[in-house]
């Protein structure tokens, strides 16, 4: 598929046919892509948790439910054939950044703008979201409820330095097309050239 139909193509998917599995080749090759994802200081400070039987995804979503309010939460009530839970580790980049080229010597996290942890991590969830489209599949990116990260973790044996950013459920889409063209900002109101404008 043409990169440009990938990008236009690519929208939140949350309804699959749970029936159809996601072939393993097409699950490698949108880990493959991921792992390419940009990494501050190469510290590629990220990994993945697949998900692939219904037996699992079942005790992701118990682990997922909060005590409260658990049908606002997509993680408590996904069901899809693949999820693919993306982590961050900040360890990776604060080890690296304290190296004798990155011009740092101690791990101090107060001189990042942002977290970068984060924000490559996120890159590897587009690149994920990205490659299902171009395969062929609907995806969708969610988070998971702060107070059920620590069940999660112990359901699936997550270090604790490896910290869940969201998920990407996958697999052949059951919804019907929407168009989401009257939804979008104007351009005029996000790009600014120059100068910022209101």
């Amino acid at each position: 598929m043409d990169f440009q139909d990938v990008v236009k193509r690519r929208r939140m998917v949350r309804k699959y046919d749970v029936e159809r599995a996601v072939p393993p080749e097409v699950v490698d090759r949108i880990l493959q892509n991921a792992l390419r994802s940009p990494s501050a200081g190469f510290a590629q400070g990220f990994g993945f948790l697949v998900l692939d039987t219904q037996e699992d995804i079942a005790r992701f979503r118990t682990a997922a439910t909060p005590a409260e309010d658990a049908d606002k939460w997509f993680a408590a009530n996904v069901q899809a054939p693949l999820l693919i839970v993306v982590h961050s580790n900040k360890d990776a980049y604060l080890d690296r950044y304290a190296e004798p080229d990155k011009g740092h010597d101690d791990r101090a996290e107060d001189w990042w703008p942002v977290p970068y942890w984060d924000v490559d991590a996120g890159m590897a969830a587009l690149l994920i979201l990205q490659t299902a489209v171009d395969a062929g599949l609907g995806a969708c990116f969610f988070g998971l409820e702060v107070e059920t990260i620590p069940t999660y973790r112990e359901q699936f044996g997550v270090p604790d330095n490896f910290k869940p950013i969201g998920a990407v459920s996958i697999g052949y889409s059951d919804e019907p097309p929407r168009d989401l063209s009257k939804r979008r900002k104007p351009m005029t109101e996000l790009i600014h050239r120059s100068r910022w404008t209101a």
